[in-house]
């Protein structure tokens, strides 16, 4: 399990709240010291807070390795195997946004070539983007966070310099974060050749996205509209614990994040959820156990495990503090969340948008090396199983 230096304490302006009581939090300054991480093979196995009272771990976890963390303070609560490099499938996706999602204004408009979609794999999850038509910049991230869409990370990546500089950044990016176990090959999460990543990466990626406004609401959204042949068409996000669809209830207090599946990765999740000013993540990766929504109920279950957890004074771990520059010196400052109802024309319910604070936008360096732009605050306007490289996990 990766350690950190001991994490500042939170600045007093982060009692403010938001509407509809999401509270404010931040993301740790970058750690003082250098960032430690345990020998390999020294977070195997599982482990937990031992705290007085703390309850015992749910039974029937067969997930390959999974994590709960909470968002606020980074303090890792329970874990299996969290470094054990796996196949990521879409949950990549939160990478490839923290990424590319500073890049562009959501109302900017591509008109979509035949180069922009090239490559998409066989069998990839799609949201249905047709070459020669336009789309807004929102479009496409609906695309990619609702339907997992590969052909809409495909476009976006073609705006970012194309596929392989995408996939480099995201390699920089990941590193800047602390997150050493990931290999970026396809940044849609389809599976490739080397492509690895693991619980505790995807947990400090979907962390460093919930910093950002725009994210969190993409990630929160459950239903909307797409562009379509004649007018516009409904799509639902492709995760059930947000969507509460296929047989799985609506997880009480979910903000998002991600699902994924491919058939080398098996079914894989991001969660986080918030009840009584606590922010969890839970992170999924490929459960062994055959039963349907396997990876839902298990990520619902240690969710529920978490918040019956009080706040640790022994943590079996930390997330890395976000680095706030190139050398990580610059203080991270606080941003204000606020609660998002429907986006424009979407017809998404009320979700709970978590904003962790500044933390990617202290990531920015400068000169042409720069790894992260900043986040820039800005308007947003308003299944079954895929196959290889699908997110409808």
């Amino acid at each position: 399990m990766a350690c950190d230096a001991q994490v500042p304490k939170k600045a007093a302006a982060l009692a403010l709240l938001a509407a509809a009581g999401v509270a404010l939090t931040c993301i740790p300054t970058a750690a003082k010291g250098p960032t430690y991480r345990q020998p390999a093979g020294a977070a195997t196995g599982v482990r937990a807070v031992t705290d007085p009272g703390t309850p015992q771990l749910p039974g029937g976890l067969s997930a390959l390795s999974w994590m709960v963390a909470d968002a606020e303070t980074g303090a890792v609560l329970a874990a299996k195997d969290p470094h054990r490099k796996l196949a990521p499938a879409s949950t990549l996706k939160t990478l490839f946004a923290v990424t590319v999602l500073p890049k562009f204004r959501s109302s900017a408009v591509r008109q979509v070539s035949s180069a922009d979609l090239a490559g998409v794999g066989a069998g990839s999850s799609v949201v249905g983007i047709q070459q020669g038509r336009r789309y807004t910049v929102a479009d496409l991230w609906r695309g990619v966070f609702l339907r997992s869409g590969n052909d809409a990370v495909h476009v976006l990546a073609a705006m970012n310099g194309g596929w392989q500089a995408t996939a480099r950044e995201m390699q920089q990016t990941a590193r800047k974060l602390g997150a050493h176990d990931t290999t970026v090959k396809s940044p849609d999460g389809y599976d490739a050749p080397g492509q690895v990543s693991s619980a505790y990466d995807l947990t400090v990626f979907a962390r460093a996205g919930l910093a950002n406004d725009d994210f969190a609401r993409y990630c929160g959204t459950a239903r909307a509209t797409f562009p379509g042949t004649g007018g516009t068409v409904p799509i639902e996000n492709t995760n059930r614990l947000l969507s509460g669809s296929h047989g799985v209830g609506r997880y009480p207090g979910i903000i998002g994040v991600k699902n994924g599946y491919t058939s080398k990765a098996g079914n894989t999740l991001i969660a986080a959820a918030r009840r009584n000013g606590r922010t969890l993540l839970v992170t999924v990766l490929n459960p062994q156990a055959q039963v349907a929504n396997g990876v839902y109920k298990e990520a619902g279950s240690l969710l529920d495990w978490g918040f019956r957890t009080e706040d640790s004074s022994h943590p079996v771990g930390t997330l890395h503090a976000v680095r706030a520059a190139s050398h990580g010196t610059a203080p991270l400052h606080p941003v204000p969340a606020r609660a998002t109802g429907p986006e424009g024309r979407d017809a998404s319910p009320a979700s709970f948008a978590l904003v962790l604070g500044a933390g990617v936008a202290g990531l920015a360096t400068t000169g042409p090396g720069a790894l992260l732009a900043r986040w820039r605050r800005r308007p947003v306007p308003g299944g079954g199983r895929g196959r290889a490289g699908g997110g409808a996990g």
